[in-house]
């Protein structure tokens, strides 16, 4: 296969995740038949933006369709087969319907259709013909939309909604650091956080792989539009969980308030007592380890049980709540975590992903299949052909262990004595001497003693 096989097969991944995104919420079971037909409809009487960035209107017997086969296949069942993923209109007949445009604006898609099945005998639909008029940006001008008005809102429950984002903090070793974080909407608890020398999935997936093995599941994360939280692995993630991601209008960050609110509160706290170069005051951070040791003992002892101004509960009280958790299988989250690449097998049954060479059944020899991984560990790889389970590559010539964009984190100088009072010390030691008495929060169905939950979340 070449390269336009490649691209046919990333295509039809792509339409598989914009289906998930679009049908997740209704194909919530706990929906009654009423519920999702109201939801369905509403679904289907707006337009939504496909993979290739065209405005495009879906039936609600298709939506219906892309809900059975989600329940009974999974998100495997959502991708298309790669051949019938390529686009049906030859491009230089969109191409023409451009330059129609172009020529004369006044021109409406059904016009255009008319000139183009005049001249080559037949012509695509009036709506394909219109969402390319969208796309290229050759509608006219519109009078600009009245200012948007915000209301408050609050999800209605625990783990019903989170909340990410990424401060930037300060110098560490003499790098800057950068914060990702997940806020629970409903109780304003910290689900999730990572302190990193750089803003990019790996530290992302660090921060939110142990909020979901000790927190739970949320029904929804609402996150931005920067590089991290728009890649591939963070989609296949949280489609693999049932997790519906949300990304906010671009220049619309209203919805990010809370996270916001509480980065701030993260600044005048937390970061102004670290010393930012020699001579100032605060304490001095010689390691993220320390970094993330303490920004824990902090969020547990001081923000998570100090009551919050606007639901009037401590965040951790409120999130703990009375509602069972759905935590996750570590073999579950295992495989969401994991990523995956695609490469076709080479005569001799190798592939080749970023310079490893790798044996697989021989079966395999010219199919495109999946490589599942760890991007730290790629001395283990999972061989998928079209879903299906096709074994271990074993690895024949391995020189890099790990993902190129799997960047650890490089160790650090030698740590330098400070003088003063040390403010983050203090709460360091109270909350070490509180580790005791922490709790299973996936235990929190069952009966048990009163108790402070101080588990780490970042995985540290």
């Amino acid at each position: 296969m070449g390269q336009e096989d490649q691209t046919r097969l990333e295509r039809a991944q792509a339409i598989g995740l914009f289906r998930y995104m679009l049908i997740r919420e209704a194909a919530d079971p706990t929906l009654s038949r009423r519920q999702r037909g109201a939801l369905v409809r509403e679904l289907a009487a707006i337009p939504h933006t496909d993979p290739d960035g065209r405005s495009v209107r879906i039936t609600r017997w298709t939506l219906d369709r892309w809900i059975h086969d989600w329940r009974v296949g999974g998100f495997d069942a959502l991708v298309p087969s790669p051949r019938q993923s390529r686009p049906r209109t030859p491009p230089e007949v969109m191409e023409l319907a451009a330059s129609l445009k172009k020529e004369n604006p006044s021109r409406s898609a059904a016009q255009i259709r008319r000139i183009i099945g005049a001249k080559l005998g037949w012509a695509p639909d009036e709506r394909t013909i219109q969402r390319m008029i969208v796309r290229e940006g050759l509608t006219a001008l519109q009078a600009p939309l009245a200012p948007a008005v915000f209301g408050r809102f609050e999800a209605d429950g625990p783990n019903e909604l989170w909340t990410g984002h990424a401060l930037h903090g300060p110098m560490v070793q003499g790098r800057k650091t950068y914060l990702f974080a997940f806020l629970d909407d409903h109780s304003r608890a910290v689900m999730g956080h990572r302190w990193g020398f750089a803003e990019d999935t790996v530290r992302l997936a660090a921060a939110l792989r142990p909020a979901m093995a000790a927190r739970g599941v949320p029904r929804y994360i609402y996150v931005d539009n920067g590089s991290a939280f728009v890649d591939s692995w963070l989609l296949r993630a949280c489609a693999k969980l049932g997790v519906k991601l949300v990304h906010s209008t671009p220049g619309r960050p209203q919805g990010r308030g809370k996270i916001e609110r509480f980065f701030r509160t993260v600044n005048s706290e937390f970061v102004v007592e670290i010393a930012s170069g020699d001579g100032e005051p605060g304490r001095r951070i010689d390691s993220l380890l320390e970094m993330n040791r303490l920004f824990t003992a902090w969020t547990e002892n001081v923000y998570h049980r100090r009551v919050h101004s606007e639901t009037g509960a401590a965040p951790l009280a409120r999130w703990m709540g009375d509602r069972p958790l759905a935590v996750p299988s570590p073999s579950d989250l295992a495989e969401a975590f994991r990523w995956s690449e695609h490469r076709t097998v080479s005569k001799t049954a190798l592939v080749s992903p970023h310079g490893n060479r790798y044996q697989v059944d021989p079966q395999l020899v010219g199919q495109r299949v999946e490589l599942v991984f760890d991007p730290f560990d790629l001395s283990f790889l999972r061989v998928r052909l079209q879903g299906q389970d096709m074994g271990t590559a074993l690895p024949f010539q391995v020189s890099r262990h790990s993902h190129p964009k799997a960047r650890p984190e490089t160790p650090g100088e030698e740590p330098r004595t400070t003088t003063g009072i040390d403010y983050l010390g203090l709460i360091d030691t109270a909350h070490t001497a509180g580790l005791a008495d922490k709790v299973n929060y996936a235990a929190l169905g069952e009966p048990a003693p009163p108790a402070v939950d101080l588990t780490d979340p970042s995985g540290e």
